[in-house]
């Protein structure tokens, strides 16, 4: 044996370790944090400025619209000759034990929710048309679709107040061109739900274009290679939407019902403007009705209740939306 083969090999010396990181510092990465608590200020302080307008324009007639809902607070409380007296609860009790009250809630639930299921319907089919069609006849239908979605309320209103009028109506005069049909000097407002109808259309109407947009561009998302397997499996047009186009468009449709629900239980301006500023009976709306209770009616603090309840209905819908968004978020 040769003295190389008797030679002890050299030892590695083992891989020093990095210290642990103390408590605190794991605290901070846990929480995404930087060193010296920077990193949770950023957000504050860039989030500060929205806040703050927030509060300014949103803040204070929160808290007055609250205030007011347990006072009793009428004309004479207005002009200071009288002071506001607490009233507690004693509003709200009246009006929900209000029957016309109850008559106004259902009558808004019906006119949102058939609102909501007519843009939805009528946007999702546009929207699935839009894929089939030439690109410049896309481009022709968006820019009509951002057009009518910029048309300002009161216009849009206006225009179909003209195309309803029962005197020089242009829908009563061209529905009266078809066989049999007589509807010169119809009146489209002389009951509830022919008017209600025709407000719905209007609020459709203006709906329709947002949702068409954004689901054109959820359309865009869908991937083509599942289609065509689709396809390939036998499935036809209502296959391919159901088990491939509509689950993948599901967070955006829920989105967009929600925000839909919202903002045609808030609809005010298109019956105000329909009806000349003085909704009757039959046309009334939670919106309206809280209106007319303040400003009819002049009493400030029942008017200031309803107001308050429609916010409390309106809050497991903004719920449901919330939660939706926070799912999206997490899926991203």
């Amino acid at each position: 044996m040769s003295a190389a083969d008797t030679t002890t090999p050299a030892k590695v010396p083992p891989a020093r370790q990095a210290p642990p990181p103390p408590p605190a510092a794991k605290e901070r990465a846990r929480n995404g944090q930087r060193p010296g608590g920077a990193g949770a200020a950023v957000p504050w302080a860039l989030l500060a400025p929205c806040l703050l307008v927030l509060v300014l324009v949103l803040g204070y007639p929160l808290a007055r619209l609250v205030t007011l809902s347990f006072q009793e607070f009428g004309q004479s409380q207005l002009w200071g000759f009288l002071p506001a007296e607490f009233v507690g609860l004693g509003n709200f009790t009246e009006v929900l034990g209000d029957g016309e009250f109850w008559t106004v809630v259902l009558r808004t639930v019906v006119f949102a929710a058939g609102c909501v299921v007519f843009t939805m319907v009528a946007g999702m089919l546009i929207a699935l048309l839009l894929q089939q069609v030439s690109g410049w006849v896309k481009i022709l239908v968006n820019i009509a679709l951002v057009a009518s979605w910029g048309m300002p309320i009161i216009v849009a209103t206006t225009v179909f107040k003209w195309l309803f009028d029962a005197d020089y109506g242009i829908l009563n005069a061209l529905l009266s061109k078809l066989p049999g049909v007589e509807m010169i000097g119809h009146n489209w407002f002389a009951s509830g739900p022919e008017g209600l109808a025709v407000i719905m259309l209007l609020v459709v109407w203006g709906a329709v274009p947002f949702v068409v947009i954004t689901l054109s561009a959820g359309l865009t998302q869908v991937p083509k290679e599942m289609v065509e397997a689709a396809r390939l499996d036998g499935a036809g047009a209502w296959g391919v939407f159901r088990y491939v186009t509509l689950p993948i468009l599901k967070p955006v449709i829920v989105m967009l019902t929600t925000l839909s629900v919202i903002w045609d239980m808030g609809v005010f301006p298109q019956v105000f403007v329909m009806r000349n500023g003085h909704p009757e009976a039959e046309f009334q709306l939670l919106t309206t009705y809280s209106y007319d209770k303040a400003f009819v009616v002049n009493d400030y603090a029942q008017g200031s209740a309803i107001a308050l309840l429609t916010v409390v209905l309106l809050l497991g819908v903004v719920a449901v939306y919330m939660r939706q968004m926070l799912k999206i978020g997490d899926v991203e």
